[in-house]
């Protein structure tokens, strides 16, 4: 293995989430490396995963030298801009059982429950505030269409032994919690918190220096060979290391050897400005993360200070060779989806003011659960796959690496995060042609069904493709 990496493209001036700007942007930069260098752990990539997996090593095996190398700033990338919801896989039992099987999905959804469980403990501690707000997660049917989704969730968690998982509630308990006229029936998810991404990466970059864990920002590796001591080149310095960790989230799309699994989607959210009068007036008094039932769903959250993020699953696909594509970062189309989402939803918020509004690359597994590995016959380790679950998955991604790294043969090299069989995706550009023809499918169906209509025929063909083909993305 001696290739060139993609390092991620950095951030467009339109595309730095709020999250960044209000507790990143401001730090003192680390250091670029130059020179040579030579530690035990090589990490690429500065973001939640990079950072819990050197936090990780570093608790199991204070001795074992660890290097950070980020190609931008630390949380600048997906880390940065995702929604701060913390949850687990609850609300995908009834998919994971039909991927895996039954006693899969619950080692999945538990693992998740061990990662919530070990979050709240390190982000609550003394001297931290990442804004941890616990109050579950609330998905919302705002369609009839919608409303029979909800009876297939509650029934699959009774079916699998963890009814608490999954609270049902009618029109008038919604409403209690958020006073939205559009909001119908939904499903309680206890299992749920919200924080703020931006402080969470600086809590992590912190705690991983005063572990001893180098971490050097503008320093984006260019080129890896592997060997029985692998070497990774940046403009300014080479390090060799024994292990190698890439934590790079879409970028590894475009690997060998994953390629095959992922697919590079892109979700966008806006921010807006403080209002804690729209806030009362919506009647939204707690602090529950809420989501909707579109396939493209809407994500939102209240923070401390009373603003909203709201979120929309719904942007561009790219090329899986073609993260640098613009449209990843900055599309208008799908900034104005989230807008008008926070419109419809939360009509309190009408004429509040947006503070920011910003879009960024996901990375969508073949069946839309991470996976961790080495690559054969090096001691490459990779994990990706995250597929919009990040913030609760990283910390499990962290303890996945820190074993392939350490050899262990615990609980976590032997969860189906690490030995599932995964699907092949259709190679490109069929991949991406079909993948967006299928998106606007399930988008024009989408809008069809908020309106009281049907979608027209062709979308309706194009969004049951998946299903149809046994695939296990796109599926509504």
């Amino acid at each position: 293995m001696d290739r060139g990496l993609t390092p991620p493209p950095p951030p467009a001036p339109g595309s730095v989430s709020w999250w960044y700007a209000d507790a990143l942007a401001r730090l003192e930069p680390l250091p670029p490396l130059a020179g040579e260098h030579a530690v035990d752990v090589a990490i690429v990539g500065g973001g939640f995963s990079g950072l819990w997996t050197a936090i990780a090593l570093r608790e199991r095996d204070p001795g074992r030298s660890v290097m950070v190398l980020e190609a931008h700033r630390c949380g600048s990338a997906a880390s940065g801009k995702n929604g701060g919801k913390v949850s687990g896989w609850w609300p995908s039992l009834g998919g994971l059982a039909r991927s895996l099987g039954d006693d899969d999905a619950l080692r999945v959804a538990r693992a998740g429950t061990v990662a919530q469980d070990a979050m709240r403990r390190w982000c609550t501690a003394p001297g931290r505030d990442v804004w941890w707000r616990e109050a579950g997660n609330l998905r919302v049917s705002t369609t009839p269409a919608q409303d029979a989704k909800i009876g297939g969730i509650v029934d699959e968690a009774r079916r699998l032994g963890v009814p608490q998982t999954a609270r049902p509630l009618t029109t008038d308990e919604v409403r209690a919690r958020c006073a939205s006229p559009a909001f119908r029936g939904g499903v309680l998810f206890p299992e749920g918190a919200n924080l703020h991404p931006g402080r969470l990466v600086r809590a992590l970059r912190d705690e991983a220096i005063a572990r001893g864990v180098a971490v050097h920002e503008d320093s984006p590796v260019v080129r890896l060979s592997a060997g029985p001591t692998s070497v990774l080149s940046t403009p300014a310095a080479r390090v060799r290391a024994r292990d190698v960790v890439l934590a790079t989230n879409a970028s590894l799309a475009a690997e060998p050897g994953l390629r095959e699994h992922l697919c590079v989607f892109s979700s966008y959210a806006v921010m807006t400005a403080p209002a804690p009068d729209a806030l009362a007036a919506q009647g939204w008094h707690g602090d529950e993360g809420l989501t909707d039932f579109r396939m493209f769903l809407h994500y939102f959250r209240k923070t401390p200070d009373g603003r909203v993020l709201m979120g929309s699953g719904s942007g561009p696909i790219a090329m899986t060779d073609r993260i640098d594509d613009p449209r990843l970062n900055d599309d208008a189309a799908s900034l104005a989806r989230a807008d008008a989402g926070l419109r419809r939803l939360l009509p309190a918020f009408t004429g509040v003011r947006i503070d920011a509004g910003w879009g960024g690359a996901i990375d969508v597994s073949s069946d839309r659960l991470p996976f961790f590995g080495t690559f054969p016959g090096t001691r490459v380790h990779y994990g990706c796959g995250y597929s919009g679950h990040g913030v609760n998955a990283t910390w499990i991604g962290g303890q996945c690496l820190a074993s392939r790294v350490l050899d262990a043969r615990d609980a976590w090299t032997a969860s189906p995060f690490c030995t599932r069989d995964k699907p092949r995706l259709p190679p490109e550009p069929w991949r991406t042609l079909g993948g967006r023809a299928i998106r606007w499918g399930i988008l024009a169906c989408e809008e069809a069904d908020e309106a009281g209509a049907a979608g027209p025929w062709m979308a309706r063909a194009l969004a049951a493709a998946p299903a149809k083909l046994g695939m296990r993305i796109g599926t509504r």
